[in-house]
C-alpha cells in the first residue's frame, strides 16, 4: 500500500470516528409536551361519566343550531387516541431527526382542550359548554393583550423596552371612558385612547431616548404615576361626574355580511366592534410593514446595529422617538377594550396586569405579530376558560385554570418554547 492510500485510508479512519463521537442533540419538547396532554385525556377520559353537553347556540343564521349531548368518556377516551397518535409521532421525529415540528404538539393540544371541555360538563346536570360564547369571550379577553404585546414589539424593535405598557393600558382605558362620556360617542373615545397611550409613550422616550435614563426603571415609573394619577382623579372628578363623564358607553356590533354567518368562525370573528376590526388590520399591517418593508428594515436595523444604521444614513434615535409614539397608541388602543369596548365605566386599575401578561406574549411570540397573537388568545382562553368553570361549577378549581397565563409566561421565561432572542441592541442608548 503506498502513502497516498495509507493517508486515504487513515481520513476515512479519522472521520468514521468523528461521526461515531457525533450524537445528534435531540430536542424533546414538544414529544414530552404532546405525552403529558395524552396523560391528563387519559385521566379526564377514565374519570367522566354521563353526558357532555354542548350549546352551538347562535353559531350560524344559516340552519338550526342548539345543543349536542356527547357520550362523555367515549368521546374523551377517542380524543386521547389521537392525543397519543400525536405523541407517537412526535418522538417518532424526534428520534429520527432530532426535532419534532411544534404543529404536532398544537394538534395534540387541541384534542386535549376539546377533551377538557366536554370533561368540565360531563355528568353534570344543567351545566352546558357554550363554545360560541366562550370563544368569543377568548376574543375578546385577547384585544388588550395584542394590542400591548404589538406596542412592545414595535418599540423593542428599534431598542426601546416598553415596559409602560400597563399604564398606557390603564390611561387609554381612562380618557376613552372621558371622552366618549363627554361626546356622547363611543367611537371618539378610540381617538382619546390613542392619545392617552400617545401621551405616555412622549415620556417613554423623552427619557429614555433623549435622556438615556435606564428603560426598565422609566417603564415602572410611568406605571406607578399612571396608575395613582388616574385613581386621584376617579376618586376627585369622576366619581362626583359620572353621568356626564364616566358614563357606560358601548362600541356597537357590525356584523359583515356572509362572513358573519359562517357557523361558529362568523359569529366570533365577524360579527365584532370596531375595536376588534381595528385589531385584525394593525396585525396584519405590522405584520407586512415590519419583514417587508423600508420602514421595517430600518426598525429593525435601529435595534440590532444602531451604528450600522447610522452609517448609512438612518436617524436612530428619530425612528425609536416615531415607534414609541406608535406603540403608546397602540397600548391606548387595547385599553379602550376595558372601558368603551366592554361598555363599562371607568374604575381604579382597570388594567389588572394585562399590560404585563401582554409583555409575556410578546416574548412568547419571540417579538413576532402572528407569535404575540397567538400567545395572546392562550391565555385569553384560559382566563374565559376559568369564568365558564365557574359559571358551571366544574370539577377542576378555576384558580388552577387561572394560573396558565403565569405558568405558560414561566415556561416562556426559561426557555421551554425554544431560544427567544430579544434585538441585540434593545435597552442600550445611542450613540453609546
Amino acid at each position: 500500500m503506498n502513502l497516498s492510500e495509507n493517508l486515504l485510508e487513515k481520513s476515512r479512519a479519522d472521520r468514521q470516528e468523528n461521526t461515531e463521537k457525533v450524537r445528534l442533540r435531540r430536542d424533546w419538547r414538544w414529544s414530552v409536551s404532546a405525552w403529558v396532554m395524552s396523560v391528563l385525556c387519559a385521566v379526564m377520559g377514565l374519570s367522566a361519566h354521563g353526558v357532555s353537553v354542548v350549546s352551538f347556540q347562535n353559531a350560524t343564521t344559516w340552519f338550526p343550531t342548539g345543543n349536542v349531548d356527547l357520550p362523555a368518556q367515549p368521546t374523551i377516551l377517542i380524543l386521547t387516541v389521537a392525543c397519543v397518535a400525536g405523541s407517537v409521532a412526535a418522538t417518532w421525529l424526534t428520534l429520527r431527526h432530532g426535532k419534532a415540528p411544534g404543529w404536532i404538539a398544537g394538534l395534540s393540544g387541541m384534542f386535549f382542550l376539546m377533551a377538557l371541555l366536554l370533561f368540565v360538563v360531563a355528568g353534570r346536570e344543567g351545566s352546558v359548554m357554550p363554545l360560541v360564547s366562550l370563544l368569543q369571550s377568548t376574543l375578546a379577553l385577547a384585544i388588550p393583550l395584542v394590542f400591548g404585546s404589538l406596542s412592545g414589539l414595535v418599540c423593542e424593535h428599534t431598542g426601546v423596552i416598553n415596559i409602560a405598557i400597563e399604564g398606557q393600558l390603564l390611561l387609554g382605558a381612562f380618557l376613552a371612558a372621558v371622552v366618549a362620556s363627554a361626546t356622547s360617542s363611543p367611537y371618539l373615545g378610540l381617538v382619546g385612547a390613542s392619545i392617552a397611550g400617545a401621551l405616555v409613550a412622549v415620556l417613554l422616550a423623552l427619557f429614555t431616548v433623549k435622556y438615556r435614563v435606564d428603560h426598565i426603571i422609566v417603564g415602572v415609573v410611568l406605571n406607578m404615576l399612571v396608575v395613582g394619577l388616574t385613581s386621584f382623579l376617579y376618586s376627585t372628578w369622576l366619581k362626583f361626574n359620572e353621568n356626564t363623564l364616566n358614563r357606560p358607553m358601548s362600541l356597537k356590533s357590525l356584523a359583515i355580511p356572509v362572513l358573519s354567518d359562517i357557523p361558529i368562525i362568523g359569529p366570533v370573528l365577524f360579527k365584532q366592534s370596531l375595536l376588534v376590526y381595528l385589531m385584525y388590520l394593525a396585525v396584519i399591517v405590522l405584520n407586512f410593514a415590519l419583514f417587508r418593508s423600508r420602514w421595517g428594515l430600518r426598525s429593525r436595523a435601529c435595534g440590532e446595529h444602531p451604528k450600522a444604521a447610522d452609517t448609512v444614513g438612518i436617524n436612530v434615535n428619530l425612528y425609536r422617538w416615531r415607534n414609541v409614539l406608535l406603540g403608546g397608541a397602540l397600548a391606548g388602543l387595547g385599553g379602550a377594550y376595558f372601558t368603551v369596548g366592554a361598555g363599562l365605566a371607568f374604575s381604579k386599575d382597570m388594567a389588572a396586569g394585562n399590560g404585563f401578561i401582554a409583555l409575556a406574549a410578546m416574548i412568547l411570540g419571540k417579538w413576532n405579530p402572528k407569535g404575540a397573537v397567538a400567545a395572546s388568545l392562550l391565555f385569553g382562553f384560559a382566563t374565559a376558560l376559568g369564568y365558564v368553570m365557574q359559571s358551571v361549577n366544574s370539577p377542576i378549581p378555576t384558580d388552577f385554570l387561572l394560573m396558565i397565563p403565569y405558568i405558560v409566561t414561566i415556561l416562556a421565561v426559561a426557555g421551554f418554547v425554544g431560544r427567544v432572542r430579544p434585538p441585540a441592541m434593545e435597552g442600550k442608548p445611542y450613540p453609546l
